[in-house]
């Protein structure tokens, strides 16, 4: 009995430490958002916000806070928690720190296809998120047929998803060449990740992905982290291996390509989110909530920085691969270090 004493413990201090951690990310995360609702051309106090979010139609406010900024914070807000929470599922279901939808070409199938809707046929709006939507999920399904031997390995799905990827960037590279001059801007806006311009009614289909999928990956949590033991661990548990894997990369890969295709691929959050989580949480595996809340927090944040942090306005794409950069370089070096193969 003595020696389970210390083990109690200590578990109830990693809860207690997660609590905390989840509850700090969750108030810096409603800071950001009252800060993009509040700042901009005109400053705008939050009894003004609560007003106009009321209904109450005030001059100037209306029209700055619900057209305008209301769009921009709840895409950067489910964007970036989709973002973090898939990124997380990925890198805990593959064991891998690389294993993040960004790297392993799933958004690249979502651009590419999106790319190729702007400049070739010349579509814009819905038309493109639902095209961009398809193209994700079907760049995974293609990536996960491709890599499927005769046993599961995350290793193969991450090589064959870095190649994909940089075939499909070729894509992407070749269509922006032969494309004409006038219709370039509009597709490096949306490939370099932007919440600009967004209405409301490209939020819909990422609102109700998110109320979907999310709980079906926050509800998965307890079978990922036996998963992560290995295959023949989890039978023995009881965990349906092959089911619960499908389960999670179909949640995870939907709401990867249903936040593409609202904001363009955001790079890196995905790829932080989880392990930044981890690092805050102690914890040997990932939280899935806290990297959700991690993600939203990093868009958001990356998002102010760029509209009102320089005297040029960056996408908030741009902040967010300056800042994951370095640390993939990081963590490459780290892997090559160790020895340790992907």
């Amino acid at each position: 009995m003595t020696n389970v004493k210390p083990v109690i413990t200590w578990r109830k201090k990693r809860l207690h430490r997660k609590i905390v951690v989840c509850a700090v990310l969750a108030v810096c995360v409603v800071v950001f958002c009252i800060l993009m609702l509040s700042l901009g051309g005109v400053f705008y106090p939050p009894q003004v916000i609560l007003r106009v979010l009321s209904g109450e139609q005030i001059k100037g406010a209306t029209f700055a806070i619900a057209t305008l900024r209301l769009p921009r914070m709840l895409a950067g807000l489910l964007a970036g928690a989709a973002f973090g929470i898939s990124g997380a599922a990925f890198q805990a279901l593959l064991r891998n720190p690389l294993a993040s939808p960004d790297i392993i070409g799933v958004t690249s199938g979502s651009s590419a296809a999106a790319v190729a809707c702007i400049l070739v046929f010349n579509l814009n709006g819905a038309a493109v998120s639902a095209v961009a939507v398809a193209a994700g999920i079907a760049t995974a399904a293609l990536i996960y047929v491709i890599s499927h031997g005769a046993a599961f390995s995350g290793g193969r799905l991450i090589l064959v998803g870095i190649g994909v990827g940089a075939m499909l960037h070729s894509v992407i590279s070749y269509l922006l060449l032969r494309a004409s001059k006038y219709d370039v801007p509009g597709a490096m806006r949306w490939l370099s990740g932007s919440l600009n311009g967004i209405r409301p009614e490209k939020i819909l289909p990422l609102c109700a992905a998110s109320a979907v999928l999310g709980p079906l990956l926050l509800l998965s949590e307890r079978r990922l982290k036996i998963i992560e033991l290995g295959d023949h661990k989890a039978a023995t548990l009881g965990v349906r291996t092959n089911a619960t894997r499908l389960t999670l990369v179909l949640c995870a890969v939907g709401l990867t390509a249903f936040a593409t295709s609202v904001t363009g691929p955001v790079a890196f959050i995905a790829f932080l989110s989880g392990p930044i989580a981890k690092r805050m949480t102690g914890d040997g595996s990932p939280s899935l909530l806290a990297s959700t809340l991690t993600g939203a927090a990093l868009t958001l944040g990356s998002d102010l920085l760029g509209q009102f942090a320089f005297d040029t306005k960056f996408p908030v794409g741009v902040i967010t691969g300056i800042i994951g950069a370095p640390y993939l370089l990081f963590l490459l070096v780290k892997i090559n270090r160790s020895g340790a193969s992907v």
